[in-house]
């Protein structure tokens, strides 16, 4: 996206912490999961290698994957060898943002660029679904990290609360008090009345307020606060506010009666014409006394302006109308004449329904306004290139100078980003505040070496000094993960991370780095800083309105032809068909006489197997085009997960059987939108993440954590996809349907559904329970790789499900056949390409049902396992309802695929 979110200035819009992924290039095991700060260790250091050309090179590769200048390498060698952390002697970490963030300072004298490097320590690594075990059984763990993510804050207070609260009332004045202090000071300061009266948090009910009588003791009253109290009654409230004929502001905010405030502004309003200011908004009657008091002319101290014939908004340089509902700006006191010397204009947060061109001519004729800051997208347009164009005379728009604006193309620009700090409620336990907190600290890495990728990333958390690094797009320090081999061997490897400067740095100034660093608009930066940002979310929800409207104008079109018989196969001299696999069960179960197995795959008229054949591999094999495929050309619309809710998306749009998709890599805005307004609307947000293309759910995380779903892209490319929060249960427990389609062709499209089908559940009850996120046993079902298979025979399932849930499964399965066919026709329209005379193959694909018992589609998997049909015997609860031999099923398969029989399926 060209968009960008601008965060310039780290002491305006620091953020928490995270790095992107980085790919370790050999392999070792992750350091223990919980590590003691550096002065707890007890433990011998490690025989260091030899010289420093040692070290080179062992860890030349993780060297320059690091980013190290090479002429800190030596000065990297001295400090792992020696366990030097001389951070403390460099650094000091204060707390900032009233104790919800902290920051790091340099101390020591000035620290010139890549003159130094620094170590820090990983106090916590894990790996994702052993994150919330680790916190509730290591001792300490779970109180340091809360204590390191400031989320502890308030579990230490509840005891100097109640010594605070001891006498309390002693101290504190009542509502009439104040009233007589409020006279008696008026009349020694020689006014004749009080103009300004602030009576708030006095628990004031609607009986006191009567007996206050206000009205008769400030006729004068220009403005009034009753925040915090106990007011109910509309009618007492109004009755007694509207005798103030001169009020200009009052705030009735914190109140009960604040839920009636439509029906009560209409009555003050109509008492008070005056009014410009009502609970902190301003009123359509506003002018002249609202503005000045944003501009800071009227106060407590000066709450009317005392010098007749003057223009009290002259001297205002900078006037912040933000969050102020006002609906237009065209006001006779909004004008260059009353305010000339306006320079710096806050307008966000405003519905303002002036037109572009009418604002843009306001405020054009302020002559001195160099600084405007605004919603982009906004009342203004959503393009920052084509603001700053209509407004010559601004320099900074929205805290961005213009030129480099101009200079960058930026469409969106915002340096005043809020940070997002981690929220809690005071019952949650410290570990649930630590798993939600975590995603603004943790940051990632994945182990490898020169065959594999290993399957699942670790993340780490750094030491108190690292994760007090806050974000600024122009840092003055990088940070990278290291893993030092002390011994020479990977089995002697620990984690690190290594902090350097890139910036001169001066002693007092804040030590930041880029949280997103490698990361620019090609891989949307500007919407990943959302995990870190309150980013403004007006953009992200037309995106995602954009995006759901693109949905619904695609329906296209089929062209498939009409079903017909594809011909069978077979040889000119009469022998049985050769058929290659590299699968076991095909192997051992395919016994059929019209079908030999054989070794060599130039022999094979049937190639089937479970790797790809690409273009390369048949020139390497030898393989012809007379040998027939179990595979499709450009399947990968159907088998790999981004492409597949692509190819759907584009042939049906929205269908109600597929979950809300995104992929991450090009989507992220309309998703964060989509998050934005389920939000917003207060409906549930549970999502999953599924990598492109892995299977077994390795690398799957569920998660209603925005920030979790930005930051987990930092591992791969994936979907993310709205969780189905409310599946349809087996006794209690979440399950899925494993279908296998067969396909003959696919222009004419030729389908198949087997008679077959297996479920596949989860061993824990289901349970929407936090924890129960980070257990594999109750969220998924694939049990063949982990866990314990809890095997149900088919039949037996269908029938006490019926019972369970009182309904026909013959309704349900007849579902499921339409959206199979919906599936592949959308494959065959969208991607014609697939069409091959020499492909013939079959394809699993799994099914959930929601609670309305409506099929949800999960994923399409080539070459699916079998192992399940090929074990079990089982009745067959469609058509003729006899038994099927599980060894019979690749017997059935081949002769649907490859001689034309349709026995134990059925045609889509």
């Amino acid at each position: 996206l060209p968009e960008a979110f601008r965060t310039e200035n780290p002491h305006k819009s620091p953020l928490l912490l995270s790095l992107h992924s980085h790919s370790i290039l050999n392999s070792a095991q992750p350091r223990p999961s919980y590590t003691l700060p550096p002065t707890a260790k007890n433990m011998p250091a490690a025989a260091p290698p030899r010289t420093y050309e040692d070290f080179v090179k062992v860890h030349g590769v993780l060297l320059a994957a690091s980013g190290l200048p090479r002429s800190l390498h030596r000065r990297l060698f001295d400090k792992l060898s020696s366990e030097t952390f001389d951070g403390g002697a460099y650094f000091q970490v204060e707390p900032c943002e009233e104790g919800r963030q902290r920051r790091l300072v340099l101390t020591a004298g000035a620290l010139p660029r890549e003159s130094d490097v620094f170590l820090v320590d990983h106090a916590w690594t894990f790996r994702l679904p052993d994150a919330y075990n680790q916190l509730l059984e290591l001792p300490g763990l779970a109180q340091r990290m809360a204590a390191l993510m400031c989320v502890d804050i308030d579990l230490n207070s509840s005891d100097a609360e109640e010594t605070e609260g001891v006498g309390e009332e002693n101290f504190k004045l009542n509502a009439a008090d104040v009233v007589e202090n409020e006279i008696r000071e008026a009349k020694e300061k020689g006014n004749d009345t009080v103009r300004w009266l602030e009576l708030e948090e006095m628990d004031i009910d609607d009986d006191m307020l009567l007996s206050l009588e206000l009205t008769s003791k400030f006729p004068d009253l220009l403005a009034l606060s009753l925040c915090g109290n106990k007011l109910k009654n509309v009618g007492v409230v109004a009755e007694e506010v509207t005798k103030f004929k001169s009020l200009r502001a009052l705030w009735l905010n914190n109140n009960p009666v604040e839920k009636c405030d439509v029906q009560m502004e209409q009555q003050i309003l109509k008492g008070c014409p005056g009014l410009e200011i009502y609970n902190s908004r301003f009123t359509p009657n506003y002018g002249e006394w609202a503005l000045g008091f944003c501009g800071g002319v009227y106060g407590k101290d000066n709450p009317d302006f005392g010098h007749q014939g003057e223009s009290p908004l002259k001297n205002i340089t900078s006037l912040d109308l933000s969050d102020r509902c006002i609906r237009s700006l065209k006001n006779k006191p909004f004008s260059p004449v009353e305010m000339p010397l306006l320079s710096h204009l806050n307008i966000r947060g405003n519905p303002l329904e002036d037109s572009v061109s009418e604002l843009f001519t306001l405020l054009k004729r302020f002559p001195s306004l160099q600084s405007l800051e605004v919603d982009i997208p906004g009342p203004l347009g959503d393009n920052a290139v084509e603001i700053a164009e209509s407004l010559p005379n601004i320099y900074l728009l929205n805290g961005v100078k213009a030129s480099k604006i101009f200079e960058t193309g930026k469409l969106l620009v915002d340096s005043m980003l809020q940070p997002r700090f981690p929220e809690w409620t005071a019952e949650e336990s410290v570990v649930d505040r630590v798993v939600n907190a975590m995603w603004l600290y943790a940051m990632t890495y994945r182990l490898a070496d020169e065959e594999k990728l290993d399957e699942s990333s670790v993340w780490y958390v750094m030491d108190e000094l690292g994760s007090a690094l806050r974000h600024s797009d122009e840092p003055n320090f990088r940070v990278a993960p290291f893993l030092y081999m002390p011994e020479g061997t990977l089995e002697s490897a620990v984690s690190y991370s290594i902090l350097w400067s890139i910036r001169n740095v001066d002693s007092g100034d804040e030590c930041t780095r880029d949280f997103l660093f490698g990361i620019g608009e090609d891989k949307q930066r500007s919407a990943r800083l959302t995990a870190y940002f309150h980013t403004p979310q007006n953009y992200f929800l037309q995106e995602y309105k954009k995006f759901c409207q693109n949905l619904q104008s695609k329906r296209l079109p089929s062209s498939l032809g009409k079903s017909s018989f594809v011909r069978s196969l077979c040889r000119s001299d009469g022998e049985p068909l050769h058929v290659y696999t590299d699968i076991p069960q095909v192997e051992e179960f395919l016994t059929r006489p019209e079908f030999v197995i054989t070794s060599e795959m130039k022999d094979a008229d049937i190639i089937w197997t479970s790797t790809q054949v690409d273009e390369e591999v048949k020139k390497v094999t030898g393989i012809t085009e007379r040998q027939v495929i179990n595979q499709f050309p450009f399947e990968a619309c159907l088998v790999m997960k981004h492409h597949l809710a692509d190819t759907v998306q584009k042939a049906h749009g929205s269908p109600e059987w597929l979950q809300p998709t995104y992929n991450l890599e090009t989507q992220l805005s309309p998703l964060i939108g989509d998050y934005f307004s389920r939000e917003k609307d207060g409906t549930n947000n549970l999502w999953i993440l599924k990598p492109w293309n892995m299977a077994r759910t390795i690398d799957t995380t569920v998660t209603d954590n925005l920030s979790a779903i930005i930051r987990m892209m930092e591992t791969g490319p994936k979907i993310c996809q709205k969780y189905i929060e409310h599946p349809a249960l087996f006794q209690g427990k979440k399950f899925d349907l494993r279908y296998v389609v067969l396909v003959r062709s696919i222009n004419p499209l030729e389908l198949f559904l087997a008679d077959v089908f297996w479920v596949r559940l989860a061993n824990n009850p289901y349970t929407l329970e936090k924890r129960s996120l980070f257990v594999y046993e109750t969220h998924f079902t694939v049990m063949n790789y982990r866990g314990t298979i809890n095997h149900k025979n088919t039949p037996d399932f269908v029938k006490e499900f019926e019972q369970e849930h009182n309904v026909q499964w013959l309704d349900i399965h007849e579902r499921v056949r339409m959206m199979i066919k919906s599936v592949f026709e959308a494959a065959a329209t969208v991607q014609p390409e697939m069409h091959s005379p020499t492909s013939r193959a079959i394809y699993g694909v799994d099914v959930m049902l929601d609670t309305n018992f409506q099929p949800k589609l999960l994923e399409v998997t080539y070459c699916p396992d079998c192992t399940r049909a090929c074990k079990y015997d089982t009745e067959n609860l469609f058509g003729t309802k006899n038994v099927v031999k599980g060894r019979d099923f690749y017997n059935y398969v081949f002769g649907c695929l490859f001689l034309g029989e349709e026995n134990n399926v059925s045609r889509l």
